[in-house]
């Protein structure tokens, strides 16, 4: 998966219609209202727009033929494998009718471009899990954790004898750092992961 590093925007005219699009990173649904809210344009006769935030999505037409903006911009989002993301694509008719093929090509080919445009970060997906380190080993420990790519270290609350350390892991790691851990204070600490 994708996300957006910063928001893009792409304009072109087809057939005198003039169609703007803007993608936008998104986190939640919160961000998606104040982002459809500041990026409409009043003056449009369309601001169709298609998110996705994990397994959730939602799109609008926006009074175009039902089927002709949102769905074609939601899979120009999921055809990049992006997620987290907003796309508004607004509409200033130009005197010429699309029809509902020309519609779809119109909104779907606008979004895809926009994305195409933009920064991507790959997103990893990870898991999260506890440890519980003695302080004898919890300066080792934490720095050959830290040296692991996109691993991270969520919270660490410290105990009479050490410190539990709330991790972030890239699901592919864990095996590798449940056994590092393992290894690292012979068996003493061993690695929790959280049960989705």
């Amino acid at each position: 998966m994708f996300q957006l590093a910063q928001a893009v925007t792409f304009e072109q005219v087809i057939k005198n219609s003039r169609f703007a699009a803007i993608a936008l990173p998104v986190s939640n649904e919160e961000e998606v209202k104040a982002a459809l809210a500041e990026h409409g344009f009043s003056d449009a006769n369309h601001n169709c727009w298609a998110w996705r935030i994990g397994s959730t999505y939602r799109f609008s037409d926006d009074g175009e033929p039902s089927g002709t903006a949102g769905k074609p911009i939601l899979a120009a989002i999921d055809g990049q494998s992006l997620d987290q993301v907003l796309v508004i694509v607004t509409r200033w008719f130009g005197g010429i009718l699309l029809g509902s093929g020309g519609l779809v090509r119109a909104y779907g080919g606008t979004a895809a471009a926009c994305l195409r445009a933009a920064s991507l970060v790959e997103v990893k997906p990870t898991v999260q899990g506890v440890v519980g380190i003695e302080f004898s080993d919890l300066a080792r420990v934490k720095a050959k954790l830290l040296a692991i790519t996109d691993l991270g270290i969520a919270e660490e609350q410290f105990t009479a004898t050490g410190a539990d350390l709330v991790l972030r892991i890239p699901e592919a790691e864990t095996e590798t750092v449940s056994r590092l851990i393992s290894d690292l204070t012979s068996g003493r600490a061993e690695l929790k992961l959280d049960e989705a």
